[in-house]
């Protein structure tokens, strides 16, 4: 049996991977700027544990203005954030991710988690998303982790 569910979930991994690899390189052109909500249990997640313990599950962080150190390889990327003042080096494998999203140009994806990945694979599995912390200005770590809104609401009518 062919997972396309699993296939395309991979190829769009790929998206995310190639926008951080152009803000790495390259900086964030104009507007942008990134959502990616992760679970910080995860295999492969390195996060300071006064974090992890704050953020058990999901972890939302931005990547917009202050953000250095973005490294990107096939399997992950890692970045210093600050917290509370305090610069903090956080590693994420592509694997760990449950949504990124660039509400400059309200673009967003979801993807399963290693718990959804037990059930049926569901069509539609890879939804568009915003985070809805994405009409506002949010600091990073305080933003709400896991909740989303469909793109459509964003669209004009």
């Amino acid at each position: 049996m062919l997972r396309y569910d699993r296939m395309v979930e991979q190829a769009l991994r790929g998206v995310v991977r190639e926008a951080l690899a152009v803000a790495a390189s390259k900086g964030l052109p104009g507007a942008h700027h990134f959502y990616i909500t992760f679970r910080t249990r995860a295999a492969g997640v390195a996060v300071p544990d006064y974090l992890a313990e704050r953020y058990p599950d999901e972890m939302t962080i931005v990547l917009e203005h202050q953000f250095y150190d973005l490294e990107v390889t096939e399997e992950g990327f890692s970045v210093t954030l600050s917290f509370q003042n305090k610069p903090e080096h956080l590693s994420v494998p592509f694997a760990a991710i449950s949504a990124f999203a660039d509400p400059s140009v309200k673009f967003g994806l979801q993807f399963q988690t290693a718990s959804d990945e037990t059930q049926a694979p569901a069509p539609g599995a890879i939804i568009p998303t915003v985070p809805e912390s994405a009409s506002g200005k949010s600091k990073p770590a305080e933003a709400k982790s896991g909740e989303v809104v469909a793109l459509d609401s964003f669209r004009k009518k």
